[in-house]
């Protein structure tokens, strides 16, 4: 799972390229590393001689909660289905991996409402038959793995034959090749061969042209069938992607689908026991929430405009093929963002900073890299936001080694530097937008989780080294023996009346069951506030907390 999960990030901006309708989620490859984030870290909770039946229940409710996407809740149901059969079993042999990856296919086709070949579950489908036809040819573990990433090779470079919008954009299904790299992180794993690179020209699915059988792109552009199933035509007429986690009884289920087989199409719905993971296109953002709140309870809701999404994708595709395509105007006041983890990365990214420097607590970067960074950008006037309280000093040297004229925002956390980029205008000169960040970064209370490195005494009592501790700008404000336990003193101490949204920001350490403990307890103590969860993967502070 690691080194799927690796893969994944690996090869994820060219898988988010793949996008096209009938299934209009611009961010497949994100979506889906984002959902083995979950696994992994739901997996980092157990201990390295726990049975195969713990591991696979941390995968499994991993995956569940933390799927992204249609292409992430259907590739959480293949890893329910996977875990599902190896779980019944002491070890992972090549029979119970040919049955799991059977599993995993029918099961993840039970979840889509209306199943469309020429996706992931076309290739999943191929995976299963192609383990078990290896099973009967090879008896080794990694026979069956060859065959099932051979067939699943060979499915992925037909998907243009059986989607005329994969056909028309030249390209596979990206939920598809994304699936396909869980084979060779499995071959890498059982045969030690190397992952396939991200410089490869066309990374992952370039591999299927060469394929035994396969037909490869170009054949499957000129053969594309005009018709292409049921439910891939109305999905590109739906505007919204609506996700959310909802904890309902299991016999209200079947209602739940049918009610949102009236309002929207590209159906997944994954879970059981009480907890399920919804995802669905529609035109009616309200429809698709009251049908849950009629049965239990969604939270972590999330809304995505497809439109607006597909579109920057197309914009993007377009740029590669020609550079020139599009001139990117060059702001006049640019950001440069100093980061640890890259999830809190592509947040300032999607925020607007322009360059990104790599630091935090224990490695803050020099002013020579400050400076190296302000320099890179064709911008006059250039913000600095070093998000941490020992990096202010050594950005604030850099306005003299440049002409450029270069702002510091003293932000002192990560949330901070959220919170003062809602106030950037790239058309406003660098004096403008440091008053206006700056006034924007105190409106956010910060709140961190970390562990003590030694004893000391503080305002919140005596801590020990090892014991977790909670943080604000005022110091030391909760300790605990667990993360989520000094994060929930934490957050109980901070939040009062007039605060309305608390941002969760999750890095190493953090737990899918600790936060959903988090979010849990603030839905409940705290009902009217807004919760929103973001994966930052910081290290050494599990939670970061930014409160407005």
């Amino acid at each position: 799972m690691v080194a799927y999960r690796d893969a994944l990030w690996t090869h994820r901006q060219r898988l988010n390229q793949l996008n096209v309708y009938p299934v209009p989620d611009g961010d497949t490859g994100t979506n889906m590393a984002l959902t083995l984030d979950s696994v992994v870290k739901e997996l980092d909770g157990v201990d390295g001689s726990a049975p195969m039946a713990d591991v696979c229940r941390a995968m499994a409710h991993g995956s569940l909660m933390g799927a992204r996407g249609n292409s992430g809740v259907i590739l959480s149901q293949l890893l329910r289905g996977i875990a599902e059969r190896l779980g019944a079993g002491d070890q992972a042999g090549p029979d119970a991996i040919a049955d799991a990856l059977v599993v995993a296919s029918d099961l993840a086709r039970k979840a889509v409402v209306r199943p469309v070949e020429g996706t992931i579950l076309t290739v999943a489908r191929a995976a299963g038959e192609g383990a078990v036809a290896g099973l009967k040819a090879d008896q080794t573990l990694l026979g069956v793995v060859e065959h099932a990433r051979e067939a699943a090779g060979e499915a992925l470079a037909m998907t243009p034959t059986m989607l005329e919008p994969l056909a028309r954009a030249g390209v596979v299904d990206a939920g598809g090749a994304g699936y396909l790299l869980l084979f060779d992180s499995l071959l890498s794993a059982v045969d030690g061969r190397p992952p396939p690179e991200a410089r490869d020209e066309e990374l992952a699915w370039d591999a299927v042209r060469g394929a035994p059988g396969g037909a490869g792109v170009a054949a499957g552009r000129a053969a594309a069938p005009a018709a292409v199933g049921a439910g891939a035509d109305e999905a590109g007429d739906l505007r919204y992607e609506v996700m959310y986690l909802l904890d309902a009884p299991d016999d209200s289920i079947d209602a739940f689908r049918d009610a949102w087989t009236d309002i929207g199409d590209s159906i997944v719905v994954v879970g059981g026991g009480g907890e399920w993971n919804c995802h669905i296109h529609t035109n009616d953002v309200g429809a698709a929430i009251e049908a849950a709140i009629d049965i239990g309870r969604p939270h972590q809701i999330r809304v995505t405009d497809l439109e607006e999404q597909v579109q920057e994708e197309r914009w993007v595709r377009d740029a590669d093929r020609d550079p020139g395509a599009h001139e990117v105007p060059v702001p006049r006041t640019a950001v440069v963002a100093v980061v640890a983890g890259d999830g809190v990365g592509r947040i300032f990214r999607s925020l607007g900073v322009q360059r990104l420097v790599r630091g935090g607590q224990t490695m803050n970067p020099s002013t020579a890299q400050l400076v190296e960074a302000v320099e890179s950008l064709r911008s006059d006037g250039v913000i600095l936001l070093p998000n941490n309280e020992n990096i202010e000093a050594v950005a604030g040297q850099v306005d003299g080694l440049t002409r450029k004229t270069v702002r510091v925002v003293p932000t002192g956390s990560i949330v901070e530097g959220f919170a003062a980029l809602l106030a950037y205008d790239p058309a406003a000169d660098a004096d403008e937008n440091a008053q206006a960040m700056r006034a924007s970064a105190t409106r956010v209370l910060p709140g961190a989780v970390t562990r003590a490195v030694r004893d000391a005494e503080t305002e919140a009592g005596p801590v020990r080294e090892g014991e977790w501790i909670g943080m604000s700008r005022g110091g030391v404000v909760a300790v605990a023996d667990s993360p989520e336990g000094a994060a929930l003193r934490l957050l109980d101490a901070l939040l009062g009346e007039g605060h309305e949204l608390v941002t969760v920001i999750e890095g190493e350490g953090s737990t899918a069951a600790a936060t959903r403990r988090i979010t849990e307890w603030l839905h409940e103590d705290h009902p009217g506030l807004a919760a929103e969860v973001h994966h930052g993967g910081q290290p050494l502070y599990p939670y970061l907390f930014g409160i407005e």
